[in-house]
C-alpha cells in the first residue's frame, strides 16, 4: 500500500514538471514575434516599451540595444566590416529566439548582461 503512494506521488511530481516545462515554453511561443523585433534595429524599441512583463523578451531586448548601439557606431570608417558582423549577430540572435533560448550573442553576451532595465 505504501508503495502505490509513493507511486502515485512520484507520478504526480513527474506531470508537475512536465506541465511547467510546457508553461515556460508557452510563455516563449507567445513572446517570440516581440523578441525578433529586438534584433531588427531601431524596432528593439517596440518590446523594449510593451513587453517589460516578459523576461524572455527582455533578455533580447537587452541584446538588441547593444546591437544598436553597434549600428550607430558603423557610419564610421571601419563600419562595413562591423555591419556585416552586426548582420552575422542579429541572424544568430533570431535563431535563438525561433528555438527559444535565451543564449548570450558572441561578442556583445557580456555587454548586455551588465544592462539594467
Amino acid at each position: 500500500m505504501e508503495e502505490e503512494i509513493k507511486r502515485e506521488e512520484v507520478d504526480e511530481t513527474k506531470i508537475e514538471e512536465t506541465t511547467k516545462g510546457t508553461l515556460d515554453k508557452d510563455k516563449s511561443e507567445g513572446n517570440k514575434l516581440w523578441a525578433i523585433l529586438c534584433y531588427l534595429g531601431v524596432l528593439v524599441v517596440i518590446p523594449f516599451l510593451l513587453k517589460k512583463d516578459s523576461e524572455f523578451v527582455q533578455f533580447h531586448v537587452k541584446q538588441g540595444l547593444v546591437l544598436l548601439a553597434g549600428w550607430v557606431l558603423a557610419f564610421l570608417p571601419f563600419g562595413p566590416i562591423l555591419a556585416i558582423i552586426l548582420i552575422v549577430l542579429s541572424i544568430v540572435g533570431i535563431v535563438n529566439v525561433l528555438s527559444g533560448d535565451m543564449k548570450k550573442l558572441p561578442l556583445t553576451g557580456e555587454l548586455a548582461e551588465k544592462i539594467s532595465l
